[in-house]
C-alpha cells in the first residue's frame, strides 16, 4: 500500500471515530434563543402591566425570579454548551459544604442545644429538634439580614403599586442594599489580587494600597474648594487611584529592576502604609486634637447615593462594576492584557516572544495598586467622608480569598464579592436575632476559601471527576528573584 493510500485510510479512520456532530442546543440554538427571548419579552410585559394596572402584585416577585432564571437559559442557548455552568460546580459546593460545617459549628455553641445532646440516647427528638431549630434560626436571620425578608418586599412592593407609599418598600430592601454596599470595596480589592494573579504577581499589599488610597482621596476631597462636582468628584478618585497605584507601583519596580519578591515587598508597604497613616492621623492631618481623624470631605467631592436614609448604597457601586468591565476588557481584549497574561502564564515563553517581562509586572501592580486604591475611595468618599485611625476593615486581606473563590476572572470576582459583602451584611442580623456568634460567618469564610484553594477535598466528597483546567490558574510557584 503507497504512503498516499496509508494517509488517506487513515484520515477517513479518523473522520469516522470522531464525527463532527453538533450537540443539541447548537442544533437548535436559533429557535432556543428565539424561545428564551419571547418569555423574557412576555415576562418583562407582565411586569409592567401588573405596575400600571396595580393588580396581581403578589406575582411579580415570582416574576422577577423567573426573569433571572430566563437570562441564565438565554446565556446558556447562546454559549451552545453547558461548559460555563461547569466552572460553577466546585465554588457553589465549596458554599454549600462551608455552610453545612457552619451548621455543626452553630449546633455545638448552643448550651440549649448541648444540654439536651446529653440526653441524647434517652430523648433523641428533643435534641434533633432544638438543633434543628437553631440552624433554622440563625440561617433564616443570616439570609434576611442580607437579602431581606420575602415577605416584607412582597407587602412594601403591593403598598408602593397600589398606595404610591414607598417607605415600607424601602425598609424592606434595606438588607440587600446594604450586602450591596459591603460587596463594592470587595469587588474592587478582589480585581486588585486577580489582575495581579493573571500576571503571575501575588499582591499581599491591597490592605495599604486600600488605605492609602482613601487618604489621598480624602486629602483632596477636603483640600481642594472651588471646585464643581463635576470636578472635585473625578478629581477625588483619581487621586485615590493614583495614590493606590503608586504605593503597588514601587512594588513592581523593585521586582522589574532587582528582582525582589512581591511579596516581602507588598507586606512591608502595607505596614509602611498603616504607621504612615497613622502618624499622618496624629500630627498634620488631625482636624481636632485627640480625636486622630481629618476634615469632612467637601460635599462636592462625596459619591452620590441612590435613595435616601436609610439605604447608604452609593456610587462606589457605579465604580466597581466599570472597574469590573475595564479588567475583562483589558485582559482579553487588548495587546497589553495578552501580554499580561502570557507573562504570568510562562515568563520564559512570554521572554522568547519579545514581551517586556519587567514592563509588565511594573503595570501590573500599578493597575492592581490603583484598583485597591479605588476600594479606599469608594469607602472614604461613599462612607466615612473622612480618614481616622482604623479605617482599614480587612477588605484588602479578603481580596486574596476572592481572587481565588472567583477564579482570578472579573465575573466570578464580582459574584464572590457579593457572596462575603452578603455574609458580612448577614452576619450582623444573625448574632443580634439567633444569638450566633459573627465569628461563625468568617469560619464560613474561611471554609469556603479552604475548599476552593483544594479543589480536590470537594470532589472527593462529592465524587466529582477531575477536570483538565483548573478553576484557578496557578500564578505563584515561581521562585524567590524569579
Amino acid at each position: 500500500m503507497s504512503e498516499t493510500e496509508i494517509t488517506s485510510t487513515g484520515a477517513e479512520g479518523t473522520s469516522a471515530a470522531k464525527p463532527d456532530r453538533p450537540t443539541f442546543l447548537e442544533a437548535n440554538r436559533r429557535w432556543l434563543s428565539g424561545a428564551c427571548l419571547g418569555l423574557l419579552a412576555a415576562a418583562v410585559l407582565a411586569v409592567v402591566v401588573i405596575v400600571f394596572s396595580k393588580t396581581g402584585v403578589k406575582v411579580v416577585l415570582p416574576l422577577l425570579g423567573g426573569l433571572v432564571m430566563l437570562l441564565l437559559a438565554l446565556i446558556t442557548v447562546r454559549s451552545g454548551s453547558l461548559e460555563w455552568l461547569r466552572g460553577a460546580v466546585i465554588p457553589v459546593l465549596a458554599v454549600v459544604t462551608a455552610l453545612i460545617i457552619g451548621a455543626f459549628m452553630i449546633i455545638f455553641t448552643d448550651r440549649e442545644v448541648l444540654a439536651a445532646l446529653g440526653d441524647f440516647f434517652q430523648d433523641p427528638g428533643t435534641a434533633i429538634q432544638l438543633a434543628w431549630n437553631a440552624v433554622k434560626t440563625a440561617y433564616v436571620s443570616l439570609f434576611e439580614g442580607a437579602v431581606g425578608s420575602p415577605a416584607k418586599i412582597s407587602a412594601g412592593l403591593e403598598t408602593w403599586i397600589m398606595e404610591g407609599e414607598v417607605k415600607a418598600f424601602r425598609s424592606a430592601m434595606r438588607p440587600i442594599s446594604e450586602s450591596l454596599t459591603k460587596s463594592i470595596p470587595y469587588i474592587l480589592s478582589g480585581l486588585a489580587v486577580a489582575l495581579g494573579f493573571r500576571a503571575g504577581l501575588f499582591n499581599i499589599g491591597a490592605e495599604g494600597q486600600f488605605v492609602i488610597g482613601g487618604l489621598c482621596a480624602v486629602v483632596v476631597g477636603y483640600s481642594v474648594k472651588g471646585l464643581p462636582t463635576i470636578i472635585h468628584l473625578p478629581l477625588s478618585i483619581a487621586a485615590g487611584a493614583l495614590g493606590g497605584g503608586i504605593w503597588g507601583g514601587i512594588v513592581g519596580l523593585l521586582k522589574a529592576w532587582t528582582g525582589a519578591h512581591e511579596v516581602i515587598n507588598t507586606i512591608m508597604m502595607n505596614w509602611m502604609g498603616f504607621r504612615l497613616v497613622e502618624w499622618l492621623l496624629r500630627e498634620p492631618l488631625e482636624n481636632v486634637q485627640g480625636t486622630h481623624r481629618t476634615r469632612e470631605i467637601l460635599d462636592t467631592a462625596k459619591l452620590p447615593r441612590f435613595f435616601p436614609p436609610p439605604i447608604r448604597l452609593h456610587g462606589g457601586l457605579i465604580i466597581a462594576v466599570l472597574a469590573a468591565i475595564f479588567v475583562w476588557w483589558f485582559l482579553w481584549k487588548t495587546t497589553w492584557g495578552f501580554e499580561m497574561r502570557t507573562v504570568g502564564a510562562n515568563p520564559d515563553a512570554a521572554r522568547y516572544g519579545g514581551m517586556s517581562i519587567g514592563r509588565n509586572i511594573a503595570l501590573a501592580m500599578f493597575l492592581s495598586g490603583a484598583l485597591a486604591g479605588l476600594s479606599g475611595v469608594s469607602e472614604s468618599l461613599g462612607l466615612t467622608h473622612n480618614m481616622s485611625l482604623g479605617f482599614q476593615a480587612g477588605y484588602g486581606f479578603d481580596s486574596i480569598a476572592l481572587a481565588l473563590l472567583g477564579g482570578s476572572h472579573p465575573v466570578g470576582v464580582v459574584l464572590a464579592s457579593l457572596l462575603f459583602g452578603m455574609l458580612r451584611a448577614g452576619g450582623t442580623r444573625m448574632m443580634s436575632i439567633a444569638r450566633v456568634p459573627l465569628e461563625i460567618t468568617t469560619i464560613v469564610q474561611s471554609m469556603v476559601i479552604v475548599f476552593i484553594a483544594a479543589p480536590a477535598i470537594v470532589r472527593s466528597l462529592y465524587r466529582l471527576r477531575a477536570r483538565r483546567e483548573e478553576l484557578v490558574p496557578t500564578t505563584t510557584t515561581r521562585g524567590w528573584g524569579s
